[in-house]
């Protein structure tokens, strides 16, 4: 499994026009890199408008989007068409991106077990080194999610907590004799 500061694995796969896709093409931008499940899904819906909807937010702070899911081609073309994403849509259908970052996993619902995607994003600095992994993705919030989590990495870094101070030894309550009872 690929942790934070391991080298982002490249690979090459056809986005939703055809066109070949390098991750080491990207080389001196930030990536995300967000694994869904399906196309036109619900949570996958909100993640990509959530995304679509900061996308010049991103973009200014110097990040490039990369989707991906098993979905075809023609699947992504028309996502992308009905919900105007502006950033790519991969189309892993062969599985080697996911089988590279370890997204292709088995899941459950209904006690029934399947292979599917895990949605994970991966978040890969300018020099191809994974800087963040987001496993419990907010579909609805994903951009403050990415951003906030970066902060939170640096600050995690950069903060020392403050040493607990000692408190004086707590005195023993006194205690009153007992009285003996009369039987």
């Amino acid at each position: 499994m690929l942790k934070i500061g391991d080298k982002a694995p490249d690979f090459i796969v056809n986005d939703q026009d055809g066109n070949p896709v390098k991750l080491s093409d990207f080389r001196g931008s930030k990536v995300v890199l967000y694994f869904y499940p399906r196309d036109m899904t619900p949570g996958c819906t909100a993640e990509a408008c959530n995304l679509r909807d900061n996308y010049s937010r991103m973009k200014r702070k110097g990040y490039e989007i990369l989707g991906v899911s098993t979905d075809s081609e023609k699947s992504h073309k028309k996502f992308i068409a009905k919900e105007n994403l502006p950033f790519r849509l991969l189309a892993d259908t062969g599985k080697i991106v996911h089988d590279a970052y370890g997204t292709w996993v088995e899941k459950s619902m209904y006690g029934r077990k399947y292979m599917g995607t895990a949605r994970v994003t991966f978040v890969i600095d300018e020099k191809g080194v994974i800087e963040d992994i987001i496993d419990k993705v907010d579909t609805s919030d994903h951009v403050s999610q990415i951003l906030e989590s970066k902060v939170a990495n640096t600050a995690k870094v950069a903060v020392k907590k403050p040493a607990k101070k000692k408190s004086a030894p707590k005195k023993a309550a006194k205690s009153s004799p007992k009285k003996k009872r009369n039987s």
